[in-house]
């Protein structure tokens, strides 16, 4: 293997990393309305399990309100057993033509539980990019045994580092920004 097919590697893998960390970030309430809520929640759609989404619009008329609107009438109920059964927190509302979820404020407690929840999944963010590292790192090791001269191979130790250094200051900075985001009253 060459310098470039293993940092090309830790690279991807360090952003696979980071993409999944900022996914699981939207997935977090911050006592703003998000359709993001819903995501991962399930419905029966005449005979087949579809997202919320793939059965029903899914709007945000303002920060604290999801407005659901089905396309068929006859999938309220459904919809809203979904929500219900799903834990999400949220109780929907229906009168009759949309379901209306409103998102209540966060406690400040339940705040910090939250930038505790998302400092943990951060943490396992970061310790995947570590991860990569390493691979990336035994990956240069193995190749000056097959014949990579060494200064390659330290440089490519070295580069492998810059790597971590470049992905860890942008899981930092997705955390500070969500962590904020938490905060804000």
């Amino acid at each position: 293997m060459d310098t470039k097919t293993i940092l090309n590697e830790a690279s991807g893998r360090m952003q696979k990393a980071i993409d999944h960390l900022e996914e699981e970030l939207l997935n977090v309430r911050a006592g703003k309305a998000s359709p993001n809520a819903l995501n991962g929640i399930m419905v029966d759609y005449f005979g087949s399990q579809v997202p919320v989404s793939g059965a029903a619009s899914v709007t945000v008329p303002d920060a604290k309100t999801i407005l659901i609107q089905p396309w068929d009438k006859n999938m309220l109920r459904p919809l809203e057993k979904a929500i219900i059964d799903s834990n999400i927190g949220l109780t929907p509302s229906n009168n009759g033509e949309q379901i209306r979820l409103t998102i209540p404020p966060l406690t400040e407690e339940r705040r910090k539980e939250l930038v505790k929840q998302i400092r943990g999944e951060a943490e396992t963010a970061r310790i995947s990019l570590r991860n990569a590292r390493r691979d990336a790192v035994e990956a240069f090791k193995k190749a000056q045994k097959e014949g990579m001269p060494e200064d390659e191979s330290k440089d490519g130790e070295t580069q492998s580092q810059k790597l971590l250094e470049k992905f860890s200051k942008l899981l930092d900075e997705a955390l500070l920004k969500k962590e904020k985001e938490i905060m804000t009253v």
